[in-house]
Order: C-alpha cells, then sequence, then structure tokens
C-alpha cells in the first residue's frame, strides 16, 4: 500500500472473490455463475444499433428498466432501485442504514462482503452463529438492536428460512432495517418483495447474475418503501449516476421479457442440484439441504483443502473456505451442467479412491 493511503482504511481486509485463473480451460463450478447463456431475447436486444449508441451516456434514471421491474413485481417504480450489481446496492445499504452508532448483525457464516462493507463504513457488527445444521435461528435476530443482514437462502450454505420465520424478524425490529439479499431466491426460495408492501424497514435485493445468467452484465435491483428507495437514489446520484450502462439496461429489460426462458433455466439446475446432491451422498458426503444453485458438501475420507486442490489440478473449479473453521472441511460446489456434474463426479471418484490407498 502507498503511504498516501487514508489511515482508515489501512487496516481493510477486503473481499476475496472466486479465482478467475487463466493457465488453462477449467470447468468453472467456483463462482455461482449459471451454465446457461443469457436468453435469445438478450442476444436480440444488444445489436449493432445498441453498440452505436454507447456514444451517448445511458438514461440515469433507468426508467424503462424500473418500470419493467415494477411491472414484472407488482410494485410501483418509487418502490424500485437498481445499480451496478446487488453488491453495489449492498454497498449503499450500509453506507445509508449503518454508522457508528448505528450497529448491523449477520450470520457468521454468510456472504463474506457484509463485513466488508461494514468494515469500510465504520458500522460495528456483531455476527451471529448458525446453529449446528447451519440454519440461522429467527429468535437471534429478534430486536436485534441495529441493522439486520440476512442472505436468503444463505451463502454460503444455501440454507433457506422461510417468508413467515423472515416476516417475524422484520416485525420485531420495526425501528430498524431489514435486508434481506435474494441472490439466490429463484433456485427454490419464496421471495420476500410482497412484505414490503407491509413493512416500511423490510429492503429486498436481488440480482441478474444468478437466476438471470447475466452476471457479467452487472445488474442488481432492490425493492423496499418509497423512503429507503429514496435513501439509496441519494447516495446512487452522489457517487455515480450512470451507474448502468446503456447495454446492460437493455439486456435487463429483455431479460424480464423472457421470464419463461429462465424458469426453465432455474428448473434445471434445480433438478441438476437433486441429481448432484444424491451423487455426492452415495459417496459418502454431507450435503447441506440448498435452495441455492450450489452445493455445501463434505467427505470424511478427504480433506476439504485436498479435494479442492485435487479437482483444480484436474481441471475443475470448486470453492475452499478456511474462514470460518467450521466450514473448512466443506466446498463450495457451483452447480453446472450435467456434463460438467458427470465430469467433477469421476474426479471425485479417483480422489476417493486414491485416499483409500
Amino acid at each position: 500500500m502507498s503511504r498516501f493511503l487514508c489511515a482508515r482504511f489501512a487496516a481493510l481486509s477486503p473481499y476475496v472473490p472466486g479465482e478467475q485463473p487463466r493457465d488453462k480451460t477449467y470447468i468453472k463450478l467456483n463462482t455461482n455463475e449459471s451454465p446457461y447463456p443469457p436468453s435469445p431475447g438478450v442476444c436480440a436486444a444488444i445489436d449493432r444499433t445498441a453498440v452505436e449508441q454507447l456514444r451517448l451516456y445511458p438514461d440515469p434514471d433507468c426508467r424503462e428498466l424500473i418500470d419493467a421491474l415494477a411491472g414484472r413485481y407488482a410494485v410501483q417504480p418509487e418502490n424500485v432501485f437498481v445499480s451496478n450489481g446487488s453488491d453495489d446496492i449492498l454497498n449503499f445499504a450500509f453506507m445509508a442504514f449503518g454508522g457508528h452508532d448505528r450497529p448491523a448483525v449477520f450470520p457468521d457464516i454468510t456472504y463474506g462482503f457484509y463485513a466488508v462493507y461494514a468494515n469500510l463504513h465504520g458500522v460495528p457488527y456483531t455476527r451471529l452463529p448458525l446453529q449446528a445444521d447451519f440454519s440461522i435461528a429467527p429468535a437471534d435476530y429478534f430486536d436485534a438492536g441495529g441493522m439486520v443482514v440476512l442472505a436468503n437462502p444463505n451463502a454460503q450454505t444455501g440454507v433457506a428460512l422461510s417468508v413467515d420465520a423472515i416476516e417475524e424478524i422484520v416485525r420485531r425490529n420495526r425501528d430498524a432495517p431489514v435486508i434481506v439479499d435474494e441472490a439466490y431466491v429463484d433456485f427454490g426460495c419464496d421471495s420476500c418483495v410482497p412484505l414490503t408492501r407491509r413493512y416500511d424497514n423490510l429492503l429486498v435485493v436481488q440480482t441478474f447474475s444468478k437466476s438471470r445468467n447475466l452476471a457479467g452484465a452487472r445488474l442488481g435491483f432492490a425493492i423496499g418503501s418509497p423512503d429507503l428507495i429514496a435513501d439509496l437514489n441519494k447516495l446512487k446520484y452522489a457517487t455515480n449516476p450512470y451507474a448502468i450502462n446503456r447495454l446492460t439496461q437493455l439486456g435487463g429489460i429483455a431479460a424480464l421479457r423472457d421470464d419463461a426462458y429462465y424458469a426453465s433455466r432455474c428448473r434445471a439446475i434445480m433438478e441438476t442440484r437433486a441429481y448432484t446432491a444424491a451423487a455426492l451422498q452415495e459417496r459418502g458426503f454431507t450435503v447441506l439441504p440448498s435452495a441455492a444453485n450450489f452445493l455445501l458438501a463434505k467427505s470424511d475420507r478427504i480433506p476439504g483443502t485436498a479435494l479442492y486442490r485435487f479437482l483444480k489440478a484436474n481441471g475443475v473449479l470448486v470453492r475452499h473456505f478456511d474462514d470460518p473453521a467450521r466450514i473448512a472441511a466443506y466446498n463450495r460446489i457451483t452447480i453446472g451442467t450435467m456434463q460438467q456434474i458427470q465430469s467433477m463426479l469421476a474426479l471425485i471418484d479417483t480422489a476417493l479412491k486414491g485416499a483409500d490407498v
């Protein structure tokens, strides 16, 4: 680091994204991307005319995109916020609703960016331990005394809470915002968006990166009360009003029109997830119940780190976390195509045979 870095950032530990090695071709099952392309409508929307229009600034208000999202989720445009990926929105949420005297509360095993954003913005935070089965105990978050941040389904476990459980958390924290990060909601979990019509302290955040196959476009949205959305817009316009480029706006609008395509891709991923979980369990793995597009799994016959390294050496990337220690024996496996999963399983069979020698 340079001698010019502001002192308050010197000790900041940044988020570490999933590795993207370029030394050879890999089967990528480590960053929870979709194995499927965007819909035909998205590909058609980003045509030569759209590219030629890149000489012009994008619409900072994203009016067509917000109108499309409002229609899709049966809310009003003033209930919708859009920005450069859901990470951008979460960053704004910690900036807007946290502070040195306004703490945050989230699970000890969850999306790693929450702690990064808290540290970045000087927000004190408490990590509440998951239960022994890696589920969230809703009562732990009642009267939390600060902003509650929950991924549902949870990263890195895939375990989900019911909407009723989250509603009780929201109801028991009426004087603080509750942020529900629904990055993986379309893979078998019910959304809390309908609750935003009844609770002005609830903000639901979603992304186009997972179920709509647009991770490279960087598009996220949030739905909440008009006051919460106004707070986020104030920070967005004080930071970068042109955060969403023209092509991403077009792609997002087209993706919302192609709902049937994305629903079919989500069904395919859920079917492959069930197959993968069963196949791993047949091999003696412990597999957490997942409502996301990934599985967290461990084997008692081979350490998590050793399996991760073996798979990488043979061209398959999965995600391994040494911290927190409770999941160090596990690997997180993104659900790819059936062919990709079968290639991984064949390598796992080889690794297990070697472990038994």
